[in-house]
Order: structure tokens, then C-alpha cells, then sequence
């Protein structure tokens, strides 16, 4: 799911709770569909409000991501995001990540984030060969919230998504973190709904796939949808199919260099 902000600072596109905000905004924001989707994001605010006093707080289009997540269904919209404000009291407290509780993660060097896509979308690079599995998950959940909170601050007004490049080099059964994955995606699809753009992932071993049948079931159909495998001989030109020269990081042929994603 999505981070739900609690205040206007924290706001999701640049609106804060209240009145629907009709936005047409291109490249991942598509805006409202039709009058029956506001009508629908309006009931939505009012269960979340008799049952949540702080949804006040939520915008209107955070409210319009989670309803859109459950297909539009009002119930199943409220459920989700009723379900991520008590998360996000209990698992963030001081709304936010602090790095001083994501060391470890930190020191691999494996997210970066900078340059935007052809539609606006910030761009987040991984390296998931550098990731370093642990006894427990909770330290990379933290930096899974870490990292999406400080994309969605990044975000330019009007989108609501980003693109994610995933480099597989290097990738082996000593990266391979089963229980982490499913944590991450838990995150994304339950707290963070409709913020993923699209999903390129590089660089790819054949050994990977063993991994990723697993992982595979969790994932809903939407996001599957927005998942792509980009062939080595590919890579620059599909890049580029979505990333202009002068955004897509120099390892890969353009002109930005990596930067770490706590510096970002």
C-alpha cells in the first residue's frame, strides 16, 4: 500500500484533504475518469472519515489511488486505507524513517534515485546483487518505506508514479532474500497502491527465475502488468524508449551519475 500522508508537507500530489481536486495530469496521474469516479472518491472520504478521524487529512487523490487499487469498489478502497493509516501510526510513529534506523541497509549502496522518465516519473535504479540478506526483515521494511516516502516527496505535482530499473547483475543465491521480496511487495501493493509506473528489470541471470517463480503468485495483476524483462542486447535502446539520453544514468549510456538515494 501507499504511505498515507497525515499532513499537507507529507501531501501526495499537492493537494490536501477537502474539496475533490479535478486534475488532468499526464504520465501517471490520468486524472478523474468521470463524474462517477468522483462521486465514488467522495462517498470513499466519508467512510474514511466517520471511521478515521485523521483520513481528514488524506487527499483526495491518495483516496482516488487506494479506490482505483480495489477496481473502483468503495468498500474495498475504504478497507485498504483504513488498514494503512493504523500501519502508518504503528510502524512509522514519527512520520518518517529516520537512516539511523536503516544502517545496514544504507551501507550496501544498492537504490539510487535521480533523472525523471519521458512522462515525469521519478527514476529509482537497484542493484539487487548488492543486497545482503538478514536473519529478520524489519530493517528492510523500514528502508522499503524509507525509500518509497522520499520518492513520493520527490515527485513533481501532478504525477503520482515512478519507474523503477532493477540491475540483476551479479544477482546469486547469496542475494537472494525470498522473505525480504514478499515484505517489499506487501509494502508497495498494500501501503503504497498505484505508485509504480513501470518495472524494468536488466541485467538478468537465469538462475533469478528460480527465485522469482516464487515470488511471482504474490504479486496482483495490476503490477504484473507493469513488469518487464529487458533482453542485454535491448537494454540501451529499450532504456531510451522511456528515459531521455540526458535523465538515464551514465552506466547505462546516458548522462546522470548514480546517486544514492539518502542523498537524494
Amino acid at each position: 500500500m501507499e504511505a498515507v500522508p497525515t499532513n499537507e508537507k507529507e501531501s501526495v500530489g499537492g493537494s490536501g484533504g477537502g474539496d475533490v481536486v479535478e486534475v488532468i495530469d499526464g504520465g501517471g496521474g490520468e486524472g478523474w475518469v468521470d463524474e462517477e469516479e468522483k462521486r465514488r472518491v467522495g462517498v470513499m472520504r466519508g467512510i474514511l472519515e466517520k471511521q478515521d478521524p485523521s483520513a481528514k487529512e488524506v487527499d483526495d487523490l491518495t483516496i482516488r489511488r487506494f479506490l482505483r487499487a480495489r477496481d473502483l469498489d468503495v468498500e474495498k478502497g475504504s478497507a485498504l486505507l483504513l488498514q494503512c493509516l493504523s500501519w502508518r501510526r504503528s510502524f512509522v510513529p514519527n512520520s518518517c524513517i529516520s537512516p539511523s534506523e536503516i544502517p545496514n541497509q544504507l551501507a550496501d549502496k544498492k537504490l539510487f534515485m535521480q533523472g525523471h522518465d519521458k512522462l515525469g516519473r521519478p527514476v529509482v535504479v537497484g542493484f539487487a546483487g548488492r543486497h545482503r540478506p538478514s536473519k529478520g526483515v524489519e530493517e528492510l521494511k523500514r528502508f522499503v518505506v524509507y525509500t518509497l516516502d522520499k520518492i513520493c516527496s520527490r515527485m513533481p505535482s501532478g504525477q503520482e508514479k515512478f519507474v523503477a530499473i532493477v540491475d540483476l547483475e551479479g544477482w546469486g543465491y547469496s542475494s537472494c532474500d525470498i522473505r525480504g521480496y514478499l515484505a517489499a511487495l506487501s509494502i508497495l501493493q498494500d501501503y503504497f497502491p498505484e505508485r509504480l509506473g513501470k518495472l524494468l528489470l536488466i541485467h538478468v541471470p537465469s538462475i533469478f527465475m528460480t527465485a522469482w517463480k516464487v515470488v511471482y503468485p504474490f504479486i496482483d495483476n495490476k503490477t504484473k502488468k507493469k513488469i518487464s524483462f529487458v533482453e542485454n542486447k535491448r537494454l540501451k535502446s529499450t532504456l531510451l524508449d522511456d528515459i531521455d539520453e540526458s535523465q538515464l544514468p551514465d552506466i547505462y549510456g546516458g548522462k546522470l551519475r548514480l546517486i544514492p538515494i539518502q542523498d537524494s
